[in-house]
């Protein structure tokens, strides 16, 4: 069995060879194929001197130079760093300073626009970049990647290799709360978490899944390692609107599909037809509004439609299965295979069933903390609850920071993060709980509810709504918010607004932006 994150590719190319592997456009490679594009890619890496243990990042769109350069930094024994392709100059500057990057892959495009900014990347040794290859940029040394992809000594590649307890990749959060935080993934970590997720989702080498999703963000990396550890194929997309994932799904014949919140929920508007090649869908990233739930399986019937929540710090954590959904369609489901979810209280305390707690996961997949942090990685990376007292070290397992509960069944629902909990007098609030209602209504596209200032209450909640039809009057909704919630519960302000929400690169909504405008919403409302 595999061992390494790269070593899918390879295994799968002697198993395989002929099975189709990864698609992007005109672009279509079988096995064999992908694992000679790994291969050079590799040798590229080794040519820019890079030893092992040290990072490589990509900076591009999801494309054929972008996997390979990622598994082939594997390969090399480096480790690899996906750079969301929608983050700025300054954005990509500082992971690049942060994780002392030696090697950079882009495109003359993008670096143009980075320009100045790599000034401040002091580790930065080689530029490699596809396509024509500019002069030296900020007096960093530009390299042509065609040019540079060469077979690399099998000797070479043997004497790099890592084992399974060393860094594969970094990935960095988005960064909504501060500046984003480097993850470090261990091959265990990685092969551990494509091995279970393939596992309940019984993925085999007749699936092709269409990924839509940053290969920067652990849920879409997960499509790539979970498909070239079953001889899956992989359909690469770099999409502008939601029409354009239907007709993807259509045209290539596609049997899986993951997707966050805001984008399933552009997705349950679409007229699908009633007939089409999926099997299964994914959510993550976010809880799916139960109404949303219940139109994509009214458009899909047949389709599986799987519930997860997952930490970047632990790659993928809970999921729940069809058969659950009518039964549960609000829950997170319970630990995935080879993981122990924990509801624990704040001195690491079992909680009893439904008592709220904090989310807490041990085991294979718990990451090997935030690069160069320890005091952030002190804060999230503690020991596991119940560990035997005779055990000489330390096991250490991730406290989410999420408050959940667990029911007597065992099954998991999410409350709420600690940060965007919400206290009105006393009551602490979850903004799902908010937003469950807004989408309930039928009235609206989309919901978000968040806490702001307030001098009597503590916090009041500002509930903010795309209207699902015009002419919908604030007034309406707030009727349904107290037809429908306790009193603490209901929004003191309603705004409606006309374009959807904005949202961070890994297409989640953007709360820390849209509750700027409102904090100050409150400040002239008289104290009793």
């Amino acid at each position: 069995m595999p061992d390494l994150i790269h070593d899918f590719i390879f295994d799968t190319a002697r198993r395989a060879p002929a099975g189709e592997a990864l698609v992007h456009g005109p672009h279509r490679l079988d096995y064999a194929a992908l694992a000679a594009h790994v291969e050079r890619a590799a040798g590229a890496v080794l040519a820019a001197g890079v030893l092992r243990g040290e990072r490589v990042a990509v900076y591009l769109d999801k494309r054929v130079e972008n996997v390979a350069a990622m598994f082939g930094a594997s390969a090399a024994g480096a480790v690899f760093v996906p750079v969301n392709p929608l983050l700025k100059a300054d954005q990509v500057a500082y992971i690049l300073a942060d994780c002392n990057v030696r090697v950079l892959l882009t495109s003359p495009e993008r670096l143009a626009q980075l320009g100045p900014a790599l000034k401040d990347c002091p580790d930065l040794r080689v530029v490699y970049v596809t396509g024509d290859t500019p002069a030296q940029v900020g007096g960093v040394e530009v390299r042509a990647w065609d040019a540079a992809q060469q077979a690399p000594d099998p000797g070479q590649l043997a004497a790099r290799r890592a084992v399974d307890a060393d860094m594969a990749a970094i990935l960095y959060t988005s960064g909504s709360t501060g500046r984003p935080k480097g993850v470090v993934l261990s091959h265990r970590n990685m092969v551990a978490g494509a091995r279970s997720v393939a596992s309940y989702l019984g993925n085999t080498p007749q699936d092709r899944i269409l990924s839509v999703l940053p290969l920067s963000f652990d849920y879409g990396l997960s499509q790539l390692t979970t498909a070239f550890l079953t001889g899956a194929t992989v359909v690469l997309m770099n999409y502008l609107f939601p029409k354009d994932i239907m007709t993807a799904v259509l045209e290539e014949g596609i049997t899986g599909l993951a997707a966050v919140p805001p984008l399933w929920i552009q997705l349950s508007a679409l007229a699908w037809p009633r007939e089409s090649t999926l099997r299964y869908l994914t959510n993550s990233g976010g809880a799916m509004p139960t109404a949303t739930v219940h139109t994509l399986r009214a458009a899909l019937p047949g389709v599986q439609l799987f519930l997860m929540y997952g930490l970047t710090e632990a790659f993928r954590s809970t999921y729940l299965p069809p058969a659950e959904l009518d039964r549960r369609p609000d829950s997170m489901g319970r630990a995935i295979p080879n993981a122990e979810v924990m509801v624990v209280r704040p001195d690491g305390s079992l909680c009893e069933p439904n008592e709220p707690g904090e989310l807490v996961h041990r085991g294979a997949l718990v990451s090997l903390g935030y690069w160069n942090d320890p005091a952030k990685t002190a804060e999230r990376f503690r020991p596991a609850p119940g560990q035997h007292p005779a055990l000489p070290l330390t096991e250490m397992a991730v406290w989410s920071g999420d408050t959940v509960r667990r029911d007597e069944e065992g099954f998991l629902y999410f409350i709420g993060r600690s940060d965007d909990m919400i206290k009105v007098s006393g009551y602490r609030i979850s903004p799902s709980e908010v937003e469950e209602v807004a989408h309930a209504s039928g009235l609206v596209q989309e919901a978000a509810a968040f806490g702001v200032p307030h001098p009597v209450l503590g916090q009041a909640i500002v509930l903010l709504a795309v209207a699902r039809e015009p002419g919908l009057e604030p007034a309406a909704l707030l009727k349904e918010c107290q037809r429908r919630l306790p009193a603490y519960m209901v929004p003191a302000h309603i705004a409606l607004c006309t374009e959807p929400f904005p949202r961070n690169p890994n297409g989640k909504f953007d709360r820390k932006l849209l509750r700027q405008s409102y904090t100050t919403l409150f400040e002239s409302t008289p104290t009793p």
